[in-house]
Order: C-alpha cells, then structure tokens, then sequence
C-alpha cells in the first residue's frame, strides 16, 4: 500500500474534492438559495459584523423557565428588530440561573443609555427581574475595518509563506514549484475549514466567526506549512542523493514513506491536547479549538497527499492529459532528465 501512495494520487485529489465540496455548498450556494443574497454562509460575530451583543441574566428564573420568543418579544418591544437569541444558563450565587446571550443591532450614538433602559424595562415588565450582565457594541466602521485586516493578514502571511519556501529551496531542482505546491495544500486547508465554519454557522447558534477564528485559521496555515516543509526537505534530499535509475514518482513515494510516522506522530501529540481542550476546557473556546482539530488533521493530510503528489502532477506536465493534449511518460522523462 506505501509503495504506491503517489500512483494513487488521484484518489487522494477526489478524496479531497469530497470532503471539500459540501462546504464549499454551504459557504456559497446555501446562502443564494435560502436568502437569495450574494454572501458567504458564516456567521460572523460583532466583531466584523457590527452590532451589538447583550448578556442577560434572569434572576430567580430556573433554566428552562425563560424562552426565547419571550427574550426576542422584549427587545423587539424596546425598538430592536430582529434580535438573536441564545439562551443557556449561569450559576449566580450556587443556583442555576437562566441566561441569555442577545445580538442586535448597534445602539444608537445619540441615546444608547436610553435604549439600554427600554431594554431593562421591557425585560423586566414581560419576563420578571433581570440584569444586563454584558453589553459590548461595534459599530459598521470598526467592522468593516476588522474584516479588511482578516483578509489582508491570511493573503500576506500566504505570500510571505510561498516567497520563503521558494528560497529555502532555492538550490533544489525547480524551487518556485515547492513554494506553489505548499501554497496550493494550504489552500485546501483553508477551503476545509471555511466549509467546515459554514456549516456550523448554518446549524448551530453557538459558533460565530469571531478574532479567535481569524487566530485559528493563521496558526493553521503554521501547521500546514510545518508538516508540509518537513516532507518536501526530505524530497530535496533524496533527490541530490539521487541513484541511476531511480524515477522521480519513486523518490517522492520513497520520501512520504520516510516522513510518514514523523508526520504523523508529531500531530498526534497536538491533536491529543486539542481534544482533551475540546472536550474539557469550556464553551468559550470550543469553537477555536474544535476549527484548530479541523485544520490540524487537514494540514497533516494535505502535505502528504497533496503537496507532495502534486510536484510529481507538475513534474510529469499532467495538466496537459486534462485537456487532451497528451503528456510524457514517466519513464520517458526519467531517461530525458538524466541524459
């Protein structure tokens, strides 16, 4: 089975492109359906959306005693349309407590203490004593601003990332390709988790899109291109060591092989602590730690059977087989090569 993981790389590719595909369904196509506006299907917190986002504690109301059409009628009452609601509990003095997290739309800068009273009194007047634990407000500017430096921070760090690998690779045969390859690997990455964000901004109210994403999403690319280095230095090794006779496809399988439990093994001991954070370290960072599990297992995978199977697609023009215009055999460019 090792022995042949690059002439199986075309599986790997539509294994890729299924697991892809559904997100990328739920990042673009869902929202057009449903909505029929133009957007990405993320939920996006205050932080790039603008809004504003209120904690309310209901004081001597059990969990489950409080619903949420009773929160959303209250604050529609006070002047905030279209509010969402999440409800979940706190534990105030030993006793479980009903809370509820609220996002709005920005207040106003002419009155905002006054609507924060409208708000406490239509509370008050329809659910019972309530009290504003929270309330954190970001108007359009600042959002607008955050999602421009999301967008520039993953485009430079991609930059930056290809222009250094081309030069540490610089005396390896055709140093562009390793810098493109691991740009193209991280760019599956990317595509994985975006899709994987989509669908839970679709079906579930407790993940948003928020500065954590943006954080887990860069350290991911980190991952991606670590694990992606490791496999392409043992390539450049094998091939400046390289024996007559040898094919480019084999020293390539020959290098996965090599770097296969290093790969693997130095991601598992991440992967362990990220599960134990998942599965015991809160509801506030389950969210960046369950996108970090997403692309840590995507990145290990993407730089074995991606990145590194597609230097043997470039190597061997196979691009060229797509659009009916015929490639070089291996074997063929083998002996081209080497003479």
């Amino acid at each position: 089975m090792l022995e042949k993981l690059v002439s199986r790389r075309y599986w790997w590719f539509a294994l890729s492109l299924i697991l892809i595909l559904p997100g990328l369904y739920f990042l673009l196509l869902h929202p057009l359906i449903t909505t029929g506006q133009l957007r990405l299907g993320l939920r996006p917190s205050i932080d790039f959306s603008g809004g504003s986002l209120w904690e309310v504690r209901f004081t001597g109301k059990a969990p489950g005693s409080v619903s949420s059409d009773q929160v959303s009628a209250a604050f529609v009452s006070a002047g905030f349309d279209n509010p969402l609601v999440q409800l979940s509990q706190a534990d105030f003095a030993g006793t479980p407590t009903a809370d509820a997290l609220v996002r709005t739309r920005p207040l106003s800068q002419q009155n905002p203490l006054q609507e924060r009273q409208a708000v406490e009194a239509a509370l008050g007047e329809q659910i019972g004593p309530t009290s504003i634990e929270r309330l954190e407000s970001v108007g359009p500017t600042v959002s607008q601003e955050s999602t421009r430096s999301a967008v520039l921070a993953v485009l430079g760090a991609s930059l930056m990332i290809m222009l250094y690998l081309t030069w540490a690779f610089r005396r390896a045969p055709h140093p562009f390709r390793y810098g493109m390859c691991a740009i193209i690997a991280m760019l599956h990455d990317v595509l994985v988790v975006l899709g994987v964000a989509a669908i839970l901004s679709t079906f579930s109210l407790a993940f948003e899109v928020d500065a954590l994403f943006l954080t887990a999403l860069l350290t991911i690319l980190s991952f991606s291109v670590h694990d992606t280095i490791v496999v392409f230095d043992r390539i450049r090794e094998n091939l400046i060591g390289r024996r007559p006779g040898e094919t480019f496809d084999g020293i390539i399988n020959h290098s996965i092989v090599q770097t296969l439990p290093r790969s693997i093994n130095t991601q598992l001991t991440t992967f362990f602590t990220l599960t134990a954070l998942l599965l015991f370290g809160g509801e506030t960072i389950r969210g960046f730690v369950l996108v970090m599990l997403v692309g840590l297992i995507s990145g290990t995978y993407s730089s074995i059977f991606n990145a590194a199977q597609l230097l043997v697609v470039w190597e061997h023009e196979e691009w060229k087989s797509w659009f009916g215009r015929g490639r070089r055999d291996p074997e063929e460019h083998t002996a081209a090569t080497a003479g």
